[in-house]
């Protein structure tokens, strides 16, 4: 009994006496200036995401999308979903999109983009909202 005392004493002895001399050992730290242009770019590319979400729910929230989403097969609350879950390079992307496309000409060719997003998805298995697809996982 008393020599397992003593070598729980000593193993914590040494562990101590080595935390304490790795306390002394000195720790390297950098600092460099960051130009405000990185600073400014940065602030500017959160606010223009807001703006692009912005717009691609405002294009989802219209009548003629979402009625073309139903006729094509697609739940729209799930499209709604899926869009609110994008990336913000794929919000910016869709943005484009969106942005490219002719007053009322293009619509059915970015639903079918929002289509195979979501068929992709489905296969890859992180949603569920064609039930004839199945799952690589």
């Amino acid at each position: 009994m008393r020599r397992t005392q003593t070598r729980l004493h000593r193993l914590i002895a040494s562990s101590l006496i080595v935390s304490c001399s790795l306390m002394a050992v000195p720790m390297h730290a950098s600092a460099q200036i960051v130009p405000t242009d990185t600073l400014v770019q940065s602030t500017a590319s959160t606010g223009d995401v807001a703006d692009s979400r912005a717009r691609v729910n405002a294009f989802f929230a219209r009548a003629e999308v979402r009625q073309a989403m139903q006729q094509e097969g697609v739940d729209a609350a799930a499209a709604q979903a899926r869009v609110d879950a994008m990336s913000d390079a794929e919000i910016r992307a869709l943005d484009g999109r969106i942005a490219q496309a002719p007053a009322g000409g293009d619509v059915l060719g970015i639903i079918f983009t929002v289509f195979v997003i979501l068929l992709i998805t489905d296969i890859l298995g992180f949603t569920k909202v064609f039930p004839f697809t199945r799952s690589i996982r």
